[in-house]
């Protein structure tokens, strides 16, 4: 029975952490059971569609255009988030249920023992008793350093509220632009991927002229081949590399929450409200899909 809760437990986690992942098998399932389920089903013939130069021509000739079009700082964050994809959105309800608590258990020290209290914290987050018990917020590098930084920024100085909001409104702005440039290089290629169908498919109709004198059925299955340079070049664009930016950039915006949930509840707390209202400013500013009840964030902080 105890081994059965567990399989369900971890089976939960799953498709909560890792919703991408079924996603992405499902809807490439569909896309490809769509086009060559209607295509055989018409009588159409597999071999015909395998056509490994068309694919050379218009795959290497996508890699090398967003090689060209890109830096190699973009270059190497593409394909550092495509493991991202499959790996699922990290900001789930767990990692916010952490969040809140972590600042809650932050601005109860400043509040009880003065905000000098946290200088420790959040100048070496790694050695703090508080955001060591917290170890998937801490794995979050930029969203810990957002953190630290206008808790120290509080701490040290006397900034007003409105100044605060304003250079962490322009720091979430960067943080967002930053994130979301692999989605666009990469929806940039798949803009592009259909332009190199034609691209192979013209290569195919000279080489079929040059075969005019030959037999009809030569003929043919060179304009088979040119015709079907066009169709990946427009799966392709549409059916995966397309969706992929697009699910590229939903995590950019999702992780972007976290930074606003961290904002409003920083800027909560400056306002002189207590801990536990600082963090329900920053529980109201999260999706409601992944946002924890008022209870549930309520019994998280005291559990820990």
């Amino acid at each position: 029975m105890v081994g059965a809760v567990k399989r369900g437990r971890l089976l939960q986690l799953f498709y909560e952490q890792t919703p991408c992942i079924m996603t992405i098998i499902i809807g490439s399932i569909i896309v490809l059971a769509s086009v060559l389920g209607g295509y055989v089903l018409s009588h159409g013939e597999m071999a015909a569609l395998w056509q490994p130069f068309e694919l050379l021509i218009i795959g290497g000739a996508a890699l090398g255009g967003f090689i060209t079009s890109n830096s190699v700082h973009t270059i190497k964050a593409v394909f550092a988030s495509l493991p991202k994809l499959l790996m699922g959105d990290r900001f789930n309800k767990p990692l916010y249920m952490d969040l809140l608590s972590l600042l809650h258990d932050i601005f109860d020290k400043a509040r009880r023992q003065g905000v000098m209290s946290i200088e420790a914290d959040v100048d070496d987050p790694k050695g703090s008793d508080i955001f060591t018990k917290y170890p998937a917020v801490l794995k979050l590098v930029p969203l810990t350093d957002f953190i630290t930084d206008y808790l120290r920024i509080i701490s040290t100085g006397n900034m007003a509220p409105h100044e605060l909001e304003g250079l962490m409104d322009l720091e979430i702005e960067t943080r967002m632009s930053e994130l979301q440039h692999p989605a666009h290089a990469v929806n940039k290629v798949a803009d592009a991927l259909p332009g190199f169908g034609i691209v192979a498919a013209v290569l195919g109709i000279v080489i079929t002229m040059k075969s005019l004198g030959g037999p009809p059925a030569m003929i043919g299955l060179h304009v088979a081949a040119a015709l079907v340079g066009t169709f990946f070049g427009i799966l392709l664009a549409y059916g995966f590399v397309g969706p992929t930016s697009t699910a590229m950039e939903s995590l950019a915006v999702s992780e972007i929450k976290a930074f606003e949930c961290v904002k409003v509840s920083i800027l909560a707390t400056m306002g002189g409200l207590a801990p536990q209202m600082a963090v329900e400013f920053g529980r109201k500013a999260l999706h409601f899909d992944v946002r924890p009840s008022f209870q549930e964030l309520n019994d998280h902080v005291r559990a820990r």
